[in-house]
C-alpha cells in the first residue's frame, strides 16, 4: 500500500467555498444581511464583470446510484411547467431587489437532468431570464445533458441563447459498471450527441468521467478513456467518486462498500487516465479536469485567471453568483445563501412571493482571508500573502500542519508563501484542510468525526 495515501486518504472537503457548507455560522446570517451583501457586491461589479447564475434542474428519470447531487426521480413531466414558474419567480424576486439589469457574464444549467426538461420549457425559462437581463460581451454559458435523452432540439435551443459548452454524463462505459450504478449508457448515444454539438457549433464539448465506481477496474477505465478519446472532447473531467451514502435522500445504493475499489486501487485508475489523457494531448487542469490547449479552462490556467466556486472550476471570475431552484447556493463573496433543499418548500415558499433561503453565512475577515488562500491552492497550486497575516500562535499552528506535507515532498513554505509541487497534486483538497480554520477548530474541539460529513480525499 502507497503510504501516502495511507496517510492522506481521510475525509475531507472539495473546497467548491470556504468556509464549507457544514461549518457555516447561521447565527449571523438573516434575509436582511444576506440582501445587503448581494446588493454591495451587485453594484460594485454588475457594470464591469456581470454576474454568474446557476439554475438548478432537479428532476431525473431514473436513479444513477453513484449520484449525490439532489434530485427527484419522475417519469411524470408534468412537474416542469410548475417548476419552470418557480424558478422565473425566484428570478424576478431578486431582480426586484437590483438596481439595473444584471449582465449575465456566466450561466449554466445543472442538475439532476436539464435534458430531462423538453426543450420548449427550457426556451420559456431562458426568454423569462433574458426579459430582466443582459449578456455580457464575452458570455460563457453551459449545460449538462444526459446523452439518453438530450435531443438535437435540446442543443439547438440552448446554442441560440449563446450556449456554447456543453457537458456530457458518461461516467464509464463497461457493462457491469453501468449495471452497479443504474446508469445503462451506450456509445453510440453519447456519440451521437456528441457529433450533433460539434455540427450545431458548440465550441467546448465536455465528457465527465468517474474513477473509484463499483468493479472498476485498470482495464475497464483505459476501455473508457480509449472510447473517449474517439470522440475528441475539447475538455474531460475526470472525478473521483464521492462515497456519501448516509446522506438524506442519497441514492448511493445497490452495491456493497467492498465492492468499490480501495484508497490504493482508486489511485491507480486515476493515474491511468490521466497518463493516457496527457499521452493524448489533454493538460490536468486543477484537481479532476483535463482540456486542450485551445480550450478556456487551459488558457484560463494558463493566464492565472482560473476561478472555483459552486460550480466547480470556471473560467469566469464575478462577485456576484446566484444560484436559483431547490439546493441552489449562492455567492457573493463576502456572504453565502442556500435554497430549501425540498422541491415542494421550495416551490411553496417562492409562490408566496418569498426568497427561498433555508440557511447562509456572512464571511468575516479572516474567512475571506483563508478563503483566498484556499481558492489560490485549487486554482494555481501555490498562495503568497504578506509577512504578519498571521499571528504567531496562527502560524505555529500552520507551520505543524504544512510541515508533513513538506516533509513528504509533496509542498515548499516559507513565510510569504506556498508552492505544491506535482507530487502534491493529488493531495490538492488536504493541503486545504491545513488553512481551514473552521474545520480544524471542529476537530480539535469535538474530535475527528468528519466521516459522516465528507467524502475520502483519495
Amino acid at each position: 500500500m502507497n503510504p501516502l495515501i495511507q496517510k492522506y486518504n481521510v475525509p475531507g472537503p472539495r473546497y467548491t467555498s470556504y468556509p464549507t457548507v457544514p461549518f457555516w455560522d447561521e447565527t449571523t446570517f438573516s434575509k436582511a444581511a444576506w440582501v445587503h451583501h448581494l446588493q454591495r457586491a451587485f453594484s460594485a461589479t454588475n457594470s464591469t464583470t456581470g454576474i454568474s447564475l446557476y439554475i438548478h434542474l432537479p428532476y431525473c428519470e431514473s436513479l444513477c446510484t453513484f449520484c449525490g447531487c439532489n434530485k427527484r426521480i419522475t417519469k411524470n413531466h408534468a412537474v416542469e411547467v410548475p417548476y419552470i414558474k418557480a424558478l422565473l419567480t425566484e428570478w424576478n424576486l431578486y431582480c426586484d431587489l437590483l438596481p439595473e439589469k444584471p449582465r449575465l457574464a456566466e450561466l449554466h444549467l445543472g442538475g439532476g437532468t436539464p435534458s430531462f426538461f423538453a426543450p420548449s420549457q427550457l426556451e420559456r425559462l431562458l426568454t423569462g431570464i433574458f426579459e430582466r437581463a443582459t449578456p455580457t460581451d464575452l458570455p460563457d454559458y453551459g449545460w449538462e445533458g444526459h446523452p439518453n435523452n438530450t435531443t438535437r432540439q435540446h442543443l439547438q435551443v440552448l446554442y441560440d441563447f449563446g450556449f456554447r459548452r456543453v457537458s456530457f454524463g458518461v461516467q464509464d462505459y463497461d457493462p457491469v459498471v453501468q449495471k452497479a450504478i443504474h446508469r445503462h449508457q451506450p456509445f453510440e448515444h453519447v456519440q451521437q450527441v456528441t457529433d450533433w454539438a460539434r455540427q450545431i457549433g458548440y465550441t467546448s464539448i465536455s465528457h465527465d468521467l468517474v474513477f473509484g465506481l463499483p468493479f472498476q477496474t485498470t482495464d475497464s477505465i483505459e476501455d473508457t478513456i480509449y472510447k473517449t478519446l474517439m470522440l475528441r472532447p475539447d475538455r474531460i473531467a475526470f472525478y473521483s467518486y464521492a462515497h456519501v451514502p448516509w446522506l438524506k435522500g442519497n441514492g448511493q445504493r445497490g452495491f456493497r462498500d467492498e465492492d468499490l475499489p480501495s484508497g490504493d486501487q482508486k489511485r491507480v485508475l486515476y493515474e491511468t487516465g490521466r497518463d493516457l489523457l496527457e499521452s493524448a494531448g489533454y493538460t490536468e487542469i486543477g484537481m479532476d479536469h483535463f482540456a486542450k490547449t485551445h480550450d478556456s479552462l487551459y488558457k484560463a490556467m494558463q493566464s492565472g485567471t482560473l476561478h472555483r466556486n459552486f460550480m466547480g472550476y470556471t473560467t469566469t471570475q464575478t462577485r456576484v453568483l446566484l444560484g436559483l431552484g431547490a439546493s441552489s447556493i449562492s455567492d457573493v463573496w463576502s456572504a453565502f445563501a442556500q435554497n430549501e433543499k425540498e422541491i415542494d418548500s421550495y416551490t411553496n415558499r417562492v409562490m408566496s412571493g418569498e426568497l427561498p433561503l433555508l440557511r447562509g453565512h456572512v464571511l468575516d475577515d479572516q474567512d475571506q482571508f483563508l478563503r483566498r488562500q484556499i481558492l489560490n491552492i485549487m486554482c494555481q497550486g501555490e498562495t503568497r500573502w504578506h509577512i504578519g497575516s498571521w499571528s504567531k500562535r496562527e502560524w505555529e499552528d500552520l507551520s505543524k500542519r504544512l510541515e508533513g506535507f513538506r516533509l513528504d515532498g509533496l509542498l515548499e513554505y516559507d513565510a510569504e508563501g506556498l508552492r505544491v509541487y506535482p507530487e502534491g497534486r493529488p493531495f490538492l483538497r488536504n493541503i486545504c484542510m491545513a488553512f481551514d480554520e473552521r474545520l480544524n477548530y471542529a476537530q480539535s474541539n469535538v474530535g475527528p468525526a468528519q466521516t459522516q460529513i465528507f467524502s475520502q480525499t483519495v
